[in-house]
């Protein structure tokens, strides 16, 4: 194993004197944005590649290179471009783009440095069906894999995500923990309280050696996860909790398994990782 070159990082987006509508966190090869609804002007947001809007309770309104009313409990696959964002005053909405071209004047100072195991992006994917169209994918329409009995996965060209929603409390005798080899995690936290219980394993230097983080973690907050780090999320207390996990470039193996819900709408451009 070797030293890690960053950390996981615990990112909260909830508003603040700072940035009271807009917060973003950013990992090496995209970013995750909260927008709050009340600003008096809509929210410019672009990308050079295909961005993915979450939409947990309300809609919002698109404007620009495409025009669409976008509806609540929902995830939109925008085209590339420039837009605005309108959200309503009591709503938010997050945004994810790998090649965002305004995520850099929104300050971030969590993340630094470079990790060369963390896969690059590229141009994995390219869509095929109804190219240049927003494509609007109700959640509650989004099936959840007979194999995979909680997760909805849906892709982009350079991203994919897995979203779970569970009332109550996650079974603590059926955890998941694992850890990627050249794969940056997001999990954003949209609903609900969480413990993301983080392992760093040991190598052959004690000095390196960490203890094991139990991290609390409430809505509207994210937690990057970078590559080797064993790490499992559990849902706490009671009430309804909504996690999302995010990958770039898309997870080839959801794919293959069949799992993403949207894949036949794209071909990949570049070889399959074995």
């Amino acid at each position: 194993m070797t030293q890690h070159p960053q950390p996981p990082r615990l990112v909260d987006l909830q508003p603040s004197a700072e940035a009271p509508a807009r917060a973003i966190a950013k990992a090496q090869n995209f970013t995750v944005e909260r927008l709050c609804g009340g600003s008096a002007t809509p929210f410019p947001i672009a990308s050079e590649t295909e961005l993915i809007i979450l939409l947990p309770r309300t809609g919002a309104r698109l404007s620009g290179a495409r025009e669409a009313e976008l509806p609540g409990q929902a995830i939109a696959i925008v085209p590339p471009g420039t837009y605005t964002l309108t959200v309503p005053e009591a709503g938010e909405v997050f945004v994810l783009a790998t090649d965002s071209t305004v995520a850099g004047e929104v300050p971030d100072d969590h993340h630094t440095g470079h990790d060369p195991r963390i896969r690059a992006v590229g141009r994995p994917y390219q869509r095929v069906a109804r190219r240049g169209e927003v494509r609007i994918h109700p959640v509650a329409s989004i099936p959840i894999p007979p194999d995979n009995g909680r997760l909805r996965f849906v892709q982009s060209e350079t991203m994919s995500l897995n979203w779970v929603e569970y009332d109550g409390v996650r079974d603590r005798s059926a955890l998941s923990p694992h850890a990627h080899t050249d794969f940056e995690q997001a999990s954003l936290a949209i609903e609900g309280a969480f413990i993301h219980h983080l392992r760093t394993p040991w190598g052959r230097n004690a000095d390196l050696w960490q203890e094991d983080q139990h991290l609390v973690a409430g809505p509207a907050s994210v937690m990057i996860i970078p590559p080797e780090i064993v790490h499992t999320t559990e849902g706490s207390g009671g009430g309804r909790h909504v996690l999302v996990d995010v990958f770039a470039p898309p997870r080839d193996d959801f794919i293959a398994r069949g799992w993403v819900f949207n894949a036949d709408e794209y071909v990949a451009l570049a070889p399959v990782a074995a």
